[in-house]
């Protein structure tokens, strides 16, 4: 029996020491393809893109990092460890500096997408090509959800911090990944248990509150993405769960007052649009690579 049509390539799990720090990270693909780096969100991890690794590494070498305090990755406490967008930025580059990923496409979602456009602006001219799936570079994604997540910005108090504790709680992983969707039956339960597994690790609690605060850092550089983004004008293919309560629809749709040429796809899901509609992102991000990475 013919058996080729049914073979996926092999993922790999492997760590790397960055910085002192374990990375764990899973890779796939041929060694010498295009590099394409995928970028996770919170409260996930490179599990995330589990689905996605053997549907792209037949043609591109997938890279997908944990970051520190994420899956299996080092969480080393606060007080050793600066936790921030700018940290995490640093801790990529260096990790794909050591794997010899000189050229690379990028996948980014949720806080993945800081953490890739810090990387374009430090190396602008590796950056092939962005993917972007419901992650954020305009306030104009960034609605009443965010409200709390502000009044800590403006206040890193106890008080601020106690309003947003039921956010790192299993109710809240789990709305992230159904709100939204049509659907939940297609929805995997164990990805938001998996999440919540990391979450709840003694000391975790203090590492998402430092991200938290950092992440007002991001917001502040916005005007330098968008600046890279009309400068070096990389291919971009905007994936968007139209129905995401976190980062709005509004969010996707600016991107291309920066990117005129990105072509943006609405997706009937939420926020973690991989475990909802893979089967259609698949076809749209291979078909997008393959015209901007097998040239």
């Amino acid at each position: 029996m013919d058996t080729s049509a049914i073979t996926r390539p092999v993922t790999y799990h492997r760590s790397a020491t960055v910085a002192g720090l374990k990375v764990f990270y899973r890779e796939a693909g041929p060694a010498d393809a295009p590099v394409l780096v995928l970028l996770h969100g919170f409260p996930s991890s490179s599990h995330m893109f589990r689905n996605l690794i053997p549907a792209l590494a037949d043609r591109y070498r997938v890279i997908a990092p944990d970051l520190p305090g994420f899956g299996l990755s080092d969480m080393p406490s606060p007080a050793d460890f600066p936790y921030s967008f700018a940290t995490f930025a640093g801790v990529v580059d260096q990790l794909l500096v050591q794997l010899g990923a000189e050229h690379y496409a990028l996948y980014v979602m949720d806080y993945g997408a800081p953490v890739g456009f810090r990387l374009a602006l430090l190396h602008p001219e590796r950056v092939s090509a962005l993917v972007i799936q419901n992650g954020n570079a305009y306030e104009d994604g960034m609605g009443d959800f965010w409200a709390t997540t502000r009044a800590l910005w403006a206040d890193n108090s106890d008080a601020n911090r106690d309003v947003m504790r039921p956010f790192l709680k299993i109710e809240a992983t789990r709305f992230q990944y159904v709100a939204g969707v049509k659907d939940e039956s297609r929805i995997d339960p164990a990805a938001w248990i998996h999440d919540q597994f990391f979450l709840d690790r003694p000391g975790n609690e203090a590492i998402q509150f430092a991200i938290m605060y950092d992440y007002r850092t991001n917001v502040e550089l916005y005007p330098a993405f968008h600046d890279y983004f009309r400068a070096a004008q990389p291919p971009a293919l905007i994936l968007w769960g139209a129905n995401d309560p976190i980062f709005l629809l509004a969010g996707a749709t600016a991107f291309q007052r920066d990117l005129p040429q990105a072509e943006l796809h609405h997706l009937d899901t939420g926020h973690f649009a991989l475990e909802d509609k893979l089967d259609e992102m698949v076809p749209l991000i291979r078909e997008f690579l393959g015209r901007h990475l097998l040239k």
